[in-house]
């Protein structure tokens, strides 16, 4: 560190001699000499005249100046990455003391908010009492040869640059939806709440473009930072072993290009410092009530539609206004529930633009289409209620259109956190979820409103439905409920697991700091979904009276509320006790 110039003792250099400059400059006299031999003399003197910034030019290339590119020349590539290559970080773990000088840096030039930071410094721990390891570790963008972040994008806000490789953030085009902060298995692009977009490290493109070195790089003053050219095919070869950093997300997912080296051998037990430690995740509370109130609106529109078709055809006039009302209503509840998640939502209509490579644009279309069908199919049984069934066939048609894409929806929703590829939200795990939330509440939203029809508009055929509907919508909702609670509840047995997995974290956050959201989640979903339906069941269908039916309404209006408060606690618990590997943290 003693041959580095201080960097203090530069700047007064340089305004020193600029000072000096200036006050040497005399202002010259330009004239035309009348004879050839004072042409030869005035040019002579003139030569001997230098600008400032001439004269500046010239100590700089005697050596009077310090040059600091020659203290960060080794640490850049001596040429431009050619084909099937690309840049990448090299750290040198040996090097790294984990001084944070890189992250000051990279604060300070990108000009980001006290609490945003693009480049971390974590500490790995491991070894023996008798010879301990701590091992600092720096880490940024990996700039992956498979960004999960610019392939789940729904906006085309993200590029990696064809030469370089580096993987850059558009910001004019961000809406700030977050959903790359929930696919990158290293936590790299970070949500800027004051401005509602997302923002990331690009390596300080710009800087390298013209030969400087990036400001981590050149802020690090033990060099244990480099950028290096790397062979696609060999990130692709080393990313074949698993190994990347101790207990960090599987390469695979992404293919990181980054390099970590060392000549020291690391300890088998080494592990991140925070390693042990659990802390819940973000909400998304506004994502919570679009999934709930989507997956409400599908299911309760094909409940419907299958009652459609068990029911007596002089009884489908009465049911089939059921389908359009929940669908449509909760439908657009829903999309206008989803804008309130974006950060930039005037800028929605670009979330279409990664229906190629982006789950969410394709669950944003499929959802499209089935508010859209849902209104035809409002509209349509408006128009036709008096009509026989036998005389709107194309009415059976479109109403089964609407279920298809409203199942295609759901089954886009839980693509998008299966495609993340953490444990606890596994293919099974998720659609399972979806699915059995779609039955249950689609179940008695339908109960709910054939009750509440039946009192604000009496009649035999209404009547007819309670008497033949009644009892089996309560026993399917007892028993949807039943395997739902089970099947979230399976969780709780990685809690006997010696073996600290994402799963077992999930366990323990909602046994410990969500426990509240977790006793709260059972309780009403064994008091809506199995309580108050058997005690429905037990006396409700003898005789539906008009009495008896307002108080069934009550009483089933408040099992509905419970089941949905219960299905929002679950999604709540979805997000925040979603634990998944992550890069080195520091001791906290």
């Amino acid at each position: 560190m003693s041959s580095l110039p201080n960097l203090s003792d530069n700047a007064s250099a340089i305004v020193s001699l600029c000072s000096t400059i200036e006050r040497s400059e005399a202002p010259i006299r330009r004239h035309t000499p009348a004879s050839g031999a004072a042409l030869l003399s005035w040019a002579l003197h003139d030569q001997q005249q230098l600008t400032a910034v001439e004269q500046f030019s010239h100590v700089h290339a005697q050596g009077g100046l310090p040059a600091q590119a020659k203290f960060y020349r080794s640490l850049l590539p001596a040429s431009p990455p050619g084909p099937g290559e690309q840049y990448a970080f090299e750290v040198d773990l040996d090097r790294c003391s984990g001084c944070k000088a890189c992250v000051t840096a990279c604060h300070t030039l990108n000009g980001l908010d006290e609490d945003e930071s693009w480049r971390d410094v974590g500490l790995l721990v491991g070894g023996t009492q008798l010879l301990p390891v701590l091992q600092h570790v720096t880490t940024a963008c990996h700039h992956c040869l498979e960004p999960a972040c610019l392939i789940s994008c729904p906006a085309n806000a993200y590029e990696k640059d064809p030469v370089t490789g580096i993987v850059k953030h558009l910001s004019d085009q961000c809406i700030g939806c977050q959903y790359c902060t929930l696919a990158c298995p290293y936590e790299v692009p970070k949500y800027q709440r004051g401005k509602g977009i997302v923002r990331k490290c690009d390596m300080c493109s710009s800087r390298l473009a013209v030969g400087e070195a990036p400001a981590c790089v050149q802020a690090c003053p033990h060099r244990a930072i480099a950028i290096k050219v790397v062979e696609k095919r060999q990130v692709i070869e080393d990313a074949e072993t698993g190994q990347f950093l101790p207990a960090t997300p599987d390469p695979q997912i992404t293919l990181p290009t980054t390099v970590f080296k060392t000549k020291n051998t690391l300890p088998r037990n080494l592990l991140p410092a925070d390693y042990f430690r659990v802390s819940p995740q973000h909400a998304h509370w506004p994502l919570v009530a679009m999934l709930v109130l989507t997956q409400l609106s599908v299911g309760a529109f094909i409940v419907g539609l299958v009652l459609d078709r068990l029911t007596d055809q002089r009884l489908v006039a009465a049911l089939r206004p059921l389908h359009a009302a929940s669908a449509l209503g909760f439908g657009l509840l829903a999309l206008g529930a989803s804008t309130l998640h974006l950060g930039r939502p005037q800028y929605a209509f670009r979330a279409v633009l990664g229906l190629r490579h982006s789950w969410l644009s394709r669950e944003i279309v499929a959802f499209g289409l089935f508010a859209m069908l849902a209104a035809l199919y409002a509209g349509a049984v408006f128009f036709t209620r008096d009509a026989p069934p036998a005389d709107v066939p194309w009415l059976v048609w479109l109403g089964w259109s609407v279920a298809l894409t409203g199942g295609l929806g759901v089954f886009c929703s839980a693509m998008i956190y299966v495609f993340t590829r953490r444990e606890c939200w596994s293919f099974t795990r998720v659609v399972v979820r979806f699915v059995l939330t779609s039955a249950l509440l689609g179940v008695a939203v339908v109960w709910l409103s054939i009750l509440g029809l039946t009192v604000v508009s009496p009649s035999q055929a209404l009547a007819a439905l309670v008497q033949q509907h009644g009892a089996p919508l309560c026993e399917a909702l007892m028993i949807l409920m039943a395997t739902k609670l089970l099947w979230e509840a399976a969780i709780f047995r990685h809690l006997l697991w010696r073996r600290m997995t994402p799963l077992k974290r999930s366990a323990l956050l909602m046994t410990g700091d969500l426990a509240n959201f977790t006793l709260a989640r059972f309780t009403t979903g064994l008091l809506g979904g199995l309580l108050m339906p058997a005690t429905l069941t037990l006396g409700i269908f003898s005789v539906p009276t008009v009495d008896n039916l307002l108080r069934f309404v009550v009483a089933t209006g408040m099992l509905f509320v419970a089941c949905l408060a219960g299905e929002l606690l679950e999604r709540c618990l979805f997000f925040a006790a979603c634990a998944a590997p992550r890069m080195p943290g520091g001791l906290r």
